[in-house]
């Protein structure tokens, strides 16, 4: 239950945190893990084909899934994407859209991680979503967390 419970508020802060990220910058050139990843996110994508158009309508919203025993949330606002894996620190940012015909996440992380850089969206419908990650995650299945509520199933990271 304390699981739910953690993943639930994930879901939470994370919309709110990737609804809040696209205001304009202060004067504070601290470092910390939003401002690098929020400049990381305006990096052109890595697989350099150019603009990303806007993510499908199917793939907006908050995405949860388990990997390694970890909640892995994921969440795409219009063109943003952010992702939070308990027991990180950090946050990853980045950017989601169609890329030649292809549903795509990028994603870069402040703390230097690499298992979740780029993302192709294999299938995504109104309760799930399979992503296959470059780097050493593989394929995650993803259900939808709809209003701010965790799915009553998680899933579990599937083989590669």
């Amino acid at each position: 239950m304390r699981t739910a419970t953690v993943a639930a508020g994930l879901v939470t802060a994370l919309a709110a945190l990737t609804a809040c990220s696209g205001g304009g910058g202060g004067g504070d050139k601290t470092s910390s893990p939003t401002s690098s990843a929020a400049a990381a996110s305006t990096s052109p994508s890595p697989s350099g084909s150019g603009a990303v158009t806007g993510a499908s309508d199917k793939l907006q919203g908050s995405w949860i899934t388990t990997s390694g025993g970890k909640i892995v949330a994921l969440v795409v606002t219009g063109k943003k994407a952010g992702l939070f894996v308990t027991g990180r620190k950090a946050w990853c940012q980045g950017t989601a859209g169609k890329e030649t015909g292809t549903q795509m996440i990028h994603l870069t992380c402040p703390d230097g991680n690499k298992d979740r850089v780029s993302g192709r969206v294999d299938s995504v419908d109104g309760k799930g979503m399979t992503v296959s990650w470059s780097g050493g995650t593989g394929k995650e299945t993803y259900t939808k967390a709809e209003g701010g509520k965790l799915p009553s199933v998680l899933p579990t990271k599937q083989g590669r």
